[in-house]
């Protein structure tokens, strides 16, 4: 366990604890504010994110972000961050041990941030944070507390590029997420 920013991000910057750490241009660490009171949860880094060292800054990320604009959410004011903080290659999902080698960095990121809502983007995000039982499609859009925390499952942005149908549910989901930060008075 990592007590500050600083401590946490040079442990990730020096790990060698799977094989993706072999390929990487760039740790993905997480971006936005380190106070916040929602956090998003992504599967991994793309070729984009490991060229400039920031989750969400491809074409999904280009996504979320006008999605974040239509719904007035301020993307400075929530911190992103994903699963694994290196790219896979060819941008596959990264793989059970992959994973499990990162988590307790994102444990920690958690820890650090202390988020009252975590949105829970795409299946491999899903399936590491709340547990194998799960499925996004039919988790997506339900709420799920555990821990003093509320998690709202969707898309991942890169699945609304694959699949257009999807925008509508990651829409409703968003709009969700920012009526119930409205509710309990948090900043998004």
């Amino acid at each position: 366990m990592y007590n500050n920013w600083e401590e946490l991000e040079e442990a990730i910057k020096g790990c060698k604890k799977c094989r993706l750490c072999m390929n990487r241009t760039n740790i993905v660490f997480g971006v936005g504010n380190k106070e916040a009171d929602v956090m998003l949860i992504g599967e991994g880094p793309g070729a984009d994110e490991d060229r400039q060292g920031e989750p969400f800054v491809g074409k999904a990320g280009q996504l979320m972000n006008k999605a974040f604009q239509a719904l007035n959410i301020d993307r400075q004011e929530i911190y992103i961050a994903n699963i694994v903080k290196c790219r896979p290659p060819q941008n596959r999902v990264p793989e059970e041990d992959e994973a499990q080698a990162c988590l307790n960095y994102l444990r920690n990121q958690v820890i650090l941030v202390k988020p009252r809502i975590i949105v829970v983007l795409g299946s491999t995000a899903l399936k590491n944070i709340l547990g194998s039982e799960y499925g996004i499609t039919s988790a997506r859009g339900k709420w799920v507390e555990k821990k003093e925390i509320l998690y709202m499952p969707t898309w991942h942005p890169a699945a609304l590029l694959r699949d257009e149908t999807k925008k509508i549910d990651f829409w409703k989901d968003l709009k969700e997420v920012k009526q119930k930060a409205e509710e309990l008075k948090l900043h998004i």
